[in-house]
């Protein structure tokens, strides 16, 4: 029987594989320092990869990519926090990713609105303002995705209206 351990100290054999590469977006989340800001820019990369592969189809490809991510983030992230004996552990990131890309859903493509996303994201992401902090409180990788998916959707609206009245 697994016990409760710390980030990095987790035995290999009480690891359910699917769910901790999902959950830490390929290990990312044990990348220091700040593991949800390089989950962040996870979901920077991917965004980037269907920005350049489909540009003229990357609302599709940002909608399907937020779907699949927090999906798939959602039963790993119960897992991975019940595998590491923590409700919200550090190293599970895949909410960061969704949030991330769901801060740049319809953004241009343009590296100052990329910029302005990931910072809104992280703001929002850590100050966590109402109703996210209530989303967080949800049990396992629900609440571990949701309060992530709040902070994108600030995020996106904050973004929207800089392009809106062309802050920058």
């Amino acid at each position: 029987m697994a016990t409760p351990a710390s980030d990095s100290a987790v035995r290999n054999e009480s690891r359910t594989a699917w769910a901790w590469i999902v959950a830490t977006f390929f290990g990312a989340g044990f990348l220091k320092p700040g593991p949800g800001t390089w989950g962040s820019l996870g979901g920077i990369a991917l965004w980037g990869v269907a920005a350049s592969a489909a540009p003229t189809h990357l609302l599709l490809c940002t909608t399907i990519l937020v779907t699949a991510t927090v999906l798939a983030g959602i039963p790993a992230g119960t897992i991975v926090a019940r595998e590491s004996g923590r409700k919200d552990p550090g190293h599970v990131v895949i909410d960061e990713v969704a949030g991330q890309v769901i801060a740049l859903v319809a953004v241009p493509i343009r590296w100052k609105y990329v910029l302005a996303s990931f910072i809104l994201f992280r703001g929002f992401d850590i100050l966590k303002p109402p109703p996210a902090r209530q989303l967080e409180r949800l049990p396992g990788g629900t609440g571990i995705m949701l309060d992530d998916v709040a902070a994108g959707l600030y995020a996106l609206l904050v973004v929207h209206l800089i392009v809106h009245f062309r802050l920058f």
